[in-house]
């Protein structure tokens, strides 16, 4: 089969042979790059074809981030290839593409009871965790912690031994031989790679593989100068092209298109449809009744959704997911709930009753809305099931069907698709299941896409949170916060997650195992930046029947809307400009301070004065030495029609960059993301049902919504961050407290104005 870099995007391959990981000793794993003709593979991550084609296997999810040209980056450049010859082949799932340092963070939820002897990012209990499991899940951006190391020691082999097979026919030593831009050079000798490629790979790679002195970074541009990279995102020409494949492209022979419908939130049992109301829509092939959902297939998408809307599935419902419910279980477990010490500085805080000053924050559930819905294409024959899907947890989604259909997992053969948007939804794989138990009883390839409605009502929104902020200040009158706790009251979601996750619980059952259990990831952003001397984080885990998951930016979306409102709020209490309050409680982080400082200048602060409607706002992603931070000011106004934010400047640390141009995407990305999230992007339950029942429903800002966008990006030595979730959670914060400076109004609730003026 003839290799273009649209098929390589789209395929899986399946092989035979043994090929050892880097850097996952001591194990060995079938070799699943498989070489096409006239290619040849040099371990997990890389072929070179005789046409001088690089492929890169990445074993992530694309899902609008740029995984696919970061990681290739990482190997074009530590190998020495020319970047127009890169292609990529989405990775099957295999112990060589583990994922360890999330298998460290997430210990908690796959091991709880023992979660401290594995939460090491290298550790060896991870580490065999994440193989044996083959844990390759995309998650919390740790693509590049995870599999930087792996992809610069596989190219500087290959790169190895490409000079080896290059210095032994000019008989020359091949430690005096340079790889650039897909040329083996020695003096005036120039060998391309696809001349040496099939000799190559017969050698022997040196151990350890011989690294360049420094890892891959770009430099960040001043202002907004914008100049044409050396790496062009691989998947842009495509996709403005229209020819890009994501899931609901996928086209098999016979194949036919089912709708679906699911009952009320949560537990809801079909009992009755009536199944001879479809006669008269044509194209109509079948329908597949669940325990709790209906689904049929037709010839096309739009008649199976009609023939549902004539068979009125009703479902009887144990529990029915209500707002007004479970945000009084939320109050309540906030003010008489048993809390769960989940951090501490300083020995912790506790007011005893005497806080200086106390703020009550609200959040409500807030919901992915991703662009694509989720899509799955099946086909069952022989026993074996082949699976099209977009999933950030390939393996976990192989396990579900394999159970669902009582197969073997080794009957389960999945090709990873792009997906057009996430935000961690297909970290969930409900209609995976429902698409290989359709293609099993209709005996025929079939895609399932789920309509808006279906997708608002079937995914799991991130939990609703209630946060109790409390401080002992200073009787100096600066304002200086000399104790600070944070009370969380919120559903343990992450651990109800890692058992749908990880072992196959239906939603149900794992809010029932989940509750009262303490969730340190449900408090994640709490500890502040700021270098307060005695500071706790509590956790109050409320059971409100409501399934709930995790979603970009996840606690951090209301731990910094929290923190950053009650400083503002302190601030102005006090009589102090929030700028420099912020900066004279950062102690010893001085790229902060730095952030701070910058985007002060950037957007022209004016300390927030004279309802100038500017507000400040910063936050960091992890601990003081890898973590990104980013500061950011927000222009806002509010009116008839809502919030109305003209302009959000932000200043980004975020270690080494690998790609600037994908860097400063997800920065503006995660902007829109966050002010979507300030003025809409939630769910209200009534009687099971959310009430949002479209796109046009969430709020969600428009193109004519958005405001100025300025990002800059500090240069750094440090480790890189992953700069996907920090302009999603500081854009909420810095809107309302430019509301308050607009209206002289606080706003504790998110979204904004859900209360109204």
């Amino acid at each position: 089969m003839p290799l273009t870099r649209r098929g390589l995007l789209t395929g899986a391959a399946i092989g035979g042979g043994v090929v050892v990981a880097w850097a996952l000793f001591p194990r060995s794993y079938p070799d699943v790059l498989e070489p096409g003709r006239g290619e040849y593979a040099f371990d997990a991550w890389l072929k070179i074809a005789e046409d001088g084609v690089v492929t890169v296997a990445v074993p992530q999810l694309e899902m609008g981030q740029g995984i696919t040209t970061v990681l290739p980056q990482v190997v074009a450049a530590e190998l020495g290839a020319d970047w127009r010859q890169i292609a990529v082949e989405p990775a099957p799932v295999s112990g060589s593409y583990a994922n360890v340092p999330l298998a460290a963070r997430w210990a908690p939820l796959w091991m709880p009871f023992a979660a401290g002897l594995a939460e090491e990012p290298d550790g060896l209990v991870a580490q065999r965790f994440a193989e044996g499991r083959r844990f390759s899940a995309t998650a919390d951006g740790m693509s590049l912690a995870a599999f930087e190391g792996p992809c610069r020691n596989a190219a500087a082999a290959a790169r190895a031994m490409l000079a080896q097979a290059a210095a032994d026919r000019w008989n020359v030593s091949w430690e005096e031989c340079e790889a650039q831009a897909g040329f083996i050079v020695h003096g005036d000798k120039r060998l391309r790679f696809a001349e040496l490629a099939q000799e190559a790979s017969t050698y022997d790679p040196p151990d350890p593989p011989p690294l360049r002195s420094e890892p891959h970074g770009e430099d960040p541009l001043p202002g907004q100068i914008e100049g044409a990279g050396d790496y062009p995102r691989l998947d842009l020409p495509s996709k403005v092209d229209g020819s890009f494949m994501f899931a609901g492209d996928v086209r098999l022979p016979g194949m036919v298109f089912a709708a679906i419908r699911h009952g009320p939130v949560d537990k809801a049992t079909l009992v009755e449809f009536n199944q001879f109301s479809t006669q008269g829509i044509r194209g109509i092939v079948g329908a597949v009744k669940g325990n709790r959902w209906l689904a049929v297939a037709a010839t096309n998408w739009w008649a199976a959704e009609r023939a549902l809307d004539t068979m009125k599935a009703r479902f009887n419902v144990e529990f029915l997911a209500d707002s007004d419910d479970f945000e009084a279980r939320i109050d309540d477990a906030l003010r008489k709930g048993e809390a769960h010490r989940i951090e501490e500085r300083g020995g912790g805080y506790d007011s005893g009753g005497n806080a200086s000053l106390a703020l009550r924050y609200d959040v409500e559930p807030g919901v992915h809305a991703p662009l694509e819905t989720a899509s799955a294409t099946a086909r069952f024959e022989g026993g074996r099931l082949e699976l099209w899907v977009a999933t950030q947890a390939p393996e976990s989604a192989r396990i579900a069907a394999a159970r669902a259909l009582g197969i073997a997992v080794e009957d389960v053969v999945l090709y990873p698709m792009p997906a057009g948007g996430s935000f961690d939804s297909r970290l969930e794989h409900d209609h995976v299941i429902e698409v290989a138990m359709i293609a099993r009883e209709l005996g025929r390839p079939v895609q399932l896409t789920w309509s808006r409605w279906q997708e608002l009502l079937r995914s799991r929104p991130r939990q609703p949170a209630s946060l109790l902020v409390t401080a002992q200040i200073g009787k100096d009158g600066q304002g200086r916060i000399e104790g600070l706790k944070t009370r969380i009251a919120t559903p343990p979601a992450n651990m109800e997650f890692g058992q749908r996750l990880f072992d196959n619980k239906a939603s149900w059952a794992a809010i029932r195992d989940s509750e009262g259990a303490a969730d340190a990831l449900a408090c994640e952003g709490a500890m502040p930046v700021y270098d307060i001397p005695r500071v706790a984080v509590d956790h109050v885990p409320v059971e409100i029947g409501l399934p709930c998951s995790r979603m970009r930016g996840n606690a951090h979306g209301y731990t910094a809307f929290a923190i950053e409102s009650f400083i503002d709020e302190v601030a102005t209490r006090h009589g102090r400009e929030p700028l420099s309050f912020r900066i004279s409680m950062l102690g010893q982080d001085v790229r902060m301070a730095a952030c701070l400082q910058r985007v002060a200048r950037l957007a022209e602060w004016d300390g927030g004065q004279d309802q100038s409607g500017k507000g400040i706002a910063c936050h960091r992603i992890g601990d003081a030495e890898t973590g990104g931070r980013i500061a950011c000011i927000a222009s806002a106004r509010a009116g008839d029609g809502g919030v109305r934010v003209t302009r959000l400047s932000a200043i980004v640390d975020i270690g080494r960059i690998v790609n600037l141009d994908i860097a400063r995407q997800q920065i503006e990305g995660g902007l829109v993301f966050g002010l979507a999230m300030a003025m809409g992007a939630s769910a209200r339950y009534r009687s099971g049902l959310p009430v949002a029942q479209r796109l046009s429903d969430l709020n969600l800002p428009a193109l004519t919504d958005c405001p100025e966008i300025e990002v800059e990006f500090m240069a750094s030595e440090a480790p890189p961050a992953d700069p996907g979730e920090l302009g999603a959670v500081v854009a909420a914060p810095a809107i309302a407290n430019a509301l308050y400076s607009a209206t002289g109004l606080r706003l504790r609730r998110l979204p904004l104005l859900s209360g109204g003026l």
